[in-house]
């Protein structure tokens, strides 16, 4: 088997030093830390420690759209 041009070998590397990264570690290391933020922030709304109940921004929510309704109609 031949070896090819010198132009298209890698360059040598001491030791130590990284490979160069391909497009594909890239993507791949991008869709890594996306999912490592996401369990991250799972993990902070499952621990609680909400300071505002759900049940209590539902209820206000609900609220503010019957008062929308409420002009809406009567106008």
């Amino acid at each position: 088997m031949s070896t090819p041009p010198p132009d298209q070998q890698p360059p040598d590397r001491g030791p130590g030093e990284r490979p160069e990264r391909n497009l594909d570690d890239v993507l791949w290391s991008r869709v890594q830390r996306r999912q490592d933020k996401i369990r991250a922030e799972i993990q902070r709304n499952r621990a609680g420690g909400h300071r505002i109940p759900t049940w209590v921004l539902a209820t206000l929510l609900g609220l503010i759209l019957l008062g929308w309704l409420y002009l809406f109609v009567t106008r």
